[in-house]
């Protein structure tokens, strides 16, 4: 019931940093895009504070006993590494990144979201029963 609770949340915290984020500077919430824009010479100081935003949400969650573990059989450096390499890959092949499209591009009826949103879905589905049913 925690887990429930934690997803209907954190679901809600998402969407209200999205639509904050749209009603006060106009601009999509797609992580991707954002970092892209922070790392860039001359980027603006709300990217900074949007991308500090998600690494402190994040220490913050592993301090409080909130985050899940980190458990691929890696180092967690190595997991890190290789996770943000795929998802840097999916993100170009994709046009943008999960919450790009999964929260924002859903919210405004784009049909390239509804597609890479399926695509997503579908493939986390795949992994998920090849890691519990096929290895």
């Amino acid at each position: 019931m925690a887990s429930l609770v934690h997803a209907i949340v954190g679901g809600a915290l998402i969407g209200a940093a999205a639509a904050g984020l749209l009603l006060v500077n106009g601009r999509i919430a797609g992580i991707s895009g954002i970092l892209a824009g922070a790392i860039r010479p001359g980027a603006a100081r709300w990217q900074w504070a949007f991308v500090g935003g998600l690494i402190a949400a994040g220490v913050l969650a592993r301090a409080g006993g909130l985050a899940a573990p980190l458990s691929l059989g890696l180092e967690p450096g190595a997991t890190l590494a290789v996770g943000g390499l795929l998802v840097g890959f999916g993100t170009r092949v994709g046009s943008g990144c999960t919450s790009g499209h999964g929260v924002c591009g859903l919210a405004n009826l784009s049909r390239r979201s509804l597609v890479a949103t399926l695509t997503f879905m579908i493939a986390a589905a795949a992994t998920v029963f090849v890691v519990r049913h096929l290895l």
